[in-house]
């Protein structure tokens, strides 16, 4: 899911679980943030979609954002 599309059906405030490092399938000890954005989702760089979140100072890649009680085909893996 790129920035636009995320934008289009998350407002900033969507309750998401946030995985600033690896996503659990690829470290299940890594940080695990649950949180609500505060921003809306941009193309960083020219390469890389991302939000921020409360909770976190940096931005975290879309890919590792999970939005709380959305289906998987609704963006909620991204």
């Amino acid at each position: 899911m790129n920035a636009e599309q995320f934008n289009a059906l998350f407002p900033v405030g969507t309750p998401v679980v946030a995985y600033p490092g690896f996503r659990p399938e690829d470290d299940p000890t890594g940080a695990r943030i649950e949180t609500t954005t505060r921003s809306q989702a941009k193309l960083l760089g020219g390469h890389t979609d991302v939000v921020w979140v409360h909770g976190h100072g940096a931005c975290i890649a879309l890919t590792h954002i999970d939005v709380i009680g959305a289906q998987p085909d609704e963006g909620g893996v991204s």
